[in-house]
């Protein structure tokens, strides 16, 4: 059995530990040895091995093809970032002015870049502000407005957020009070002007974005809830800026100011398609008042987001646009072309019809036409090893391409290929 010292000392090996750190490499060449020590290797094969066994990168997250059908995936990561969004957050990862002025060569505001991009996207709103996610955007919101006095809020919008996290839990956290209105079918502009006086902080209006309350229902707009004294925060969730014709009832941020909201909160990593962040958009003194608030240090994003952020903004289409829009027909023509070079090489795949969905608490009940590759059920367990995830229905796994960028259909063909190859 070769000695631990001498197979590290084999210039890939070395060359590994250089990449990818000493540790990750030693405890791939310990788990080469006990297989050589079990027979299932020669021990003159541990280097190799143990190679063959590294990780691609330091840390344990893996990139992933999310073929579900689910294009705002929350266990996947959500929204996936632009090409220029990747190079953005490369470019900020080592020192950046994230915090300091250039040509004078003192301190700067902190994601100037960013904010202006921001403010340039959604023009309705007098300010901008970012923090980690929309659930510390409400937190900040009902800390600095409401601490101490009233939300009031209708009684169906007071969800459960994911994961086992309540919205009503998570404002009660801040010190405010929750006053109730309605019930949880019908809410009127009445219940809450019943419920403002001298003790409301603000109104809350929640989209319950990842459930539908139909038949005998009403609810109060924005609008309605404006002209009522106390300022109107609209958390719409999902992140769209601008109406999108693909979405027609999915509420958006510059609607919500129009219609006379004081402040919009919303996520980054939902349907704007950048990364994680609580977006804070509104009147400007508001969100100066935010923005002073001490628990913002403590929400606030990090030079990555910040760059990841503003390229979203700035650059090209991101892909959860382009996943949203992308023509039907040609989804079946990509399913078909992978389709028909998997069934020439052996495997059992047809080009299906499949339905897409939005996912990430994002436009619940749209249906969006898709095509996807169907496979037996028994390739799902061999592609996920594969890194690539599909979803099993009816005994069959699909490979919805919607959720899928064209330029990753080949990584899928070769991940079906060495499965039958394994198998």
């Amino acid at each position: 059995m070769p000695r631990t010292d001498a197979v590290l000392g084999d210039p890939r090996l070395a060359d590994a530990s250089r990449r990818l750190g000493r540790e990750i490499v030693k405890s791939a060449v310990a788990a080469a040895q006990r297989r050589a020590r079990a027979g299932e290797i020669p021990p003159g094969d541990v280097a190799s091995a143990a190679l063959a066994a590294l990780p691609e990168h330091a840390a344990s997250l893996r990139p992933v093809v999310n073929a579900t059908g689910v294009l705002l995936h929350t266990n996947l990561g959500r929204a996936p970032l632009s090409t220029a969004a990747r190079a953005a957050v490369a470019a900020a990862s080592g020192c950046s002015d994230v915090e300091y002025d250039l040509p004078s060569g003192r301190r700067g505001p902190r994601g100037r870049g960013a904010l202006a991009a921001l403010r340039a996207a959604c023009p309705a709103a007098g300010d901008a502000q970012v923090v980690n996610n929309n659930a510390a955007a409400l937190v900040l919101a009902a800390t600095a407005l409401a601490a101490g006095r009233e939300i009031v809020i209708g009684r169906g919008e007071l969800v459960e957020i994911g994961d086992g996290f309540r919205l009503p839990d998570l404002l009660a956290a801040t010190g405010a009070r929750l006053r109730e209105v309605g019930t949880t079918n019908r809410t009127t502009a009445a219940d809450y002007a019943a419920a403002v006086g001298p003790g409301t902080g603000f109104i809350l209006k929640v989209h319950p974005s990842n459930f539908r309350i139909e038949g005998f229902t009403a609810e109060a707009a924005v609008r309605d809830l404006a002209p009522l004294g106390v300022p109107v925060v609209a958390d719409i969730g999902s992140g769209l800026l601008a109406p999108d014709p693909a979405l027609p009832g999915e509420p958006d941020a510059a609607s919500a100011l129009a219609a006379g909201a004081a402040l919009v909160t919303a996520s980054g990593d939902k349907l704007l398609g950048g990364p994680q962040a609580g977006l804070l958009l509104g009147d400007r003194d508001i969100v100066a008042r935010l923005r002073r608030h001490p628990l913002y240090r403590a929400l606030r994003v990090d030079k990555m987001t910040l760059a990841a952020l503003e390229a979203t903004l700035r650059g090209p289409e991101p892909p959860v646009a382009a996943m949203l829009h992308a023509a039907a027909p040609g989804l079946r023509a990509r399913a078909e072309d992978l389709a028909r070079a998997l069934s020439a090489a052996g495997a059992d795949a047809r080009a299906v019809g499949s339905t897409a969905v939005v996912g990430g608490g994002g436009a619940p009940g749209v249906e969006l036409p898709s095509a996807a590759v169907s496979l037996p059920d028994g390739c799902a367990a061999p592609l996920r090893a594969r890194q690539v995830i599909g979803r099993v229905e009816d005994g069959r796994l699909l490979l919805d391409l919607r959720s899928v960028d064209p330029a990753d259909d080949s990584r899928i063909r070769a991940a079906v290929l060495a499965s039958l190859e394994g198998n």
